[in-house]
Formats: structure tokens, C-alpha cells, sequence
């Protein structure tokens, strides 16, 4: 059989990093084993897989037509061991979570303390980060649970559990231009007012349900956000938990609008990696958080 785990993974980290000394590099091995492995396989196939006539090796046709059912093959293969290990998997030494700047205000500490009172050496670590960069870190081994927001679209790598939604309403300070306009606001006029947005640095491929103007300013974090709007330099969407109390006082304005909602509810979702298994205490976690999460979330 011409495929086997091992030269698979050499194929696609040759096809990810774009030579055979990077390859090695990212495999921890020697550029010439990596050059055997290619030269073996090609040999196995009779496919020349790449053209080396120049400084660097080029994927021919022939790779880039292998390249998705490699990839998905890796996949499948990386679950398989995962499930397997998941077998006999034991508490971990430490459990980290991610959780999207917007979602620090769930109802997700309680369920923490639970298991904290279920297994006092677990050590846990929770970070904040833009839903891009939590996935991310889910996705390179970083942390084990990411508490995000629904995806636009599926990713195989990942499994999840749906909890609830969260509502984000769209606010300005009082002084902002957009609240002192007479009239019901349009869509359009929010399409030419500043946008402040919570997402990863560099990211231009955020959620399109989150944006809606022009111009826009990022952040990757709820309270910049909220210190941008209240400094009157743009509107934002912001999680109720957060506002209320602000809008109460009147230090912030949700905005009225004549064609569309001024709120988004958007569903929430603890996610997980399928190609690495689950330990006691993440699986816990996740036990916790359905309990009762639904009227956890709706209150919170």
C-alpha cells in the first residue's frame, strides 16, 4: 500500500510549508528524509508529485488532484488515534478554555466552580480572545475548549455543544450623532456611521452578521470596545449582560431603527477538537454547562 500515516503527513506539511527543509523543519527530521519519503511514495504511485526543477519543489497537477482526499484521510486518521486514546484518558494536568470577549458574561463560571469542587488538582486556565484567534488555538492544541459564538460554516476538525444564544444590542453614546437624529435610523445611516468591532488583528474575514458599516475599528477586546463607544468615537453591537446597567444609567443609548433590528441573538457553543481526545475534566465541563444551560443562559 502506497499511503501510509507516516508519509502522508510528509506529503501535506511539504504541500502546507512550501519546500522540503521547512517540511523537515515542522516534522523535527533531516530534509533528506523528507526528500526520500517524497521520492518513495512517487516511486510507489509512478506519479511525479513534485516539479523540482527549480530552486524550490512545485506540487504538480497530480499533488493538488491527491491534495483533499489526503487531507481528509489525515483527518480521519488523527480522530481514530484520538479516539482511541480517549479510551483510557485520565483527568489532565490542566484544563484551558477560550471564550470570545463577548461571552465573558455567560453563565459559564458557575459550572466552573462545580468542577473545581469535583477535582481540586485540576489546574484550569481561561483566555480571552476574538473568536478567530480562540479557534485557532483550539485547532493548534493550545486549549482544549473554545466558548464561541456559532460558526457561518461547518469545520470537520471540530465537534461542539450547542448551549443557548447571547444577545447583542447595538449602542451608542448619548452624545454620538446617530442618537441625536429626530428621525428613526436606517440601515444606511449605520452603513455610514464608524463601527466598532471585536475581532482578531489582521482579521478581514470576521462574522458578516457583526458587520454592517463601512468603516470600521477592531479590537480584540469588550471593554475597548466599550471604552471607544463611550468616548463617542463609533456604535457597536455589545452584549446585553455588559450594557444594561449602562444603558440604565443613561451612559449609553441603544439604537432605534425603522428597518431591522437593533439586537442580535446569536448561539452560542462550546467546541472541541475531534483529533485530540477529550480529558475527564473537560468532558465534565461540558457535562456541567448542559445542565440547565438553556435557562442559565436566557437569565443571564
Amino acid at each position: 500500500m502506497a499511503f501510509s500515516s507516516d508519509n502522508l503527513k510528509v506529503l501535506l506539511a511539504v504541500l502546507d510549508h512550501g519546500s522540503f527543509s521547512a517540511a523537515a523543519r515542522q516534522l523535527g527530521k533531516v530534509p533528506s528524509a523528507v526528500s526520500m519519503t517524497i521520492a518513495q511514495l512517487e516511486a510507489e504511485l509512478d506519479l511525479v508529485l513534485f516539479d523540482r526543477s527549480g530552486r524550490e519543489p512545485r506540487p504538480t497537477e497530480a499533488a493538488r488532484a491527491l491534495e483533499p482526499q489526503a487531507r481528509q484521510v489525515a483527518s480521519q486518521m488523527r480522530q481514530l488515534q484520538a479516539h482511541a486514546l480517549s479510551l483510557h484518558q485520565g483527568l489532565e494536568q490542566r484544563l484551558s478554555i477560550a471564550i470570545a470577549p463577548e461571552l465573558l458574561y455567560g453563565p459559564w463560571n458557575q459550572p466552573l466552580a462545580k468542577l473545581a469542587s469535583e477535582f481540586p488538582a485540576l489546574e484550569v486556565e481561561v483566555l480571552s480572545a476574538p473568536q478567530a484567534d480562540a479557534l485557532r488555538m483550539l485547532h493548534e492544541g493550545c486549549v482544549q475548549l473554545a466558548l464561541v459564538f456559532e460558526r457561518p460554516a461547518a469545520d470537520e476538525r471540530e465537534a461542539f455543544q450547542e448551549l443557548s444564544s447571547e444577545i447583542l444590542l447595538a449602542v451608542v453614546a448619548p452624545g454620538h450623532p446617530l442618537q441625536q437624529s429626530t428621525q428613526l435610523l436606517r440601515d444606511s445611516d449605520l452603513l455610514n456611521s464608524r463601527q466598532i468591532v471585536i475581532a482578531s488583528r489582521g482579521d478581514e474575514h470576521h462574522d458578516p452578521r457583526l458587520r454592517i458599516a463601512r468603516q470600521i475599528w477592531r479590537t480584540d477586546s469588550h471593554l475597548a470596545s466599550l471604552a471607544l463607544v463611550q468616548a463617542g468615537l463609533g456604535w457597536a453591537f455589545l452584549p446585553q449582560g455588559l450594557v444594561t446597567p449602562l444603558v440604565k444609567s443613561g451612559a449609553l443609548h441603544v439604537l432605534s431603527l425603522e428597518n431591522m433590528s437593533n439586537q442580535l441573538r446569536l448561539w452560542v457553543d462550546m467546541v472541541w477538537s475531534r483529533e485530540r481526545p477529550l480529558g475527564l475534566g473537560a468532558s465534565r465541563f461540558i457535562a456541567l454547562l448542559q445542565q440547565g444551560s438553556h435557562d442559565a443562559w436566557k437569565s443571564a
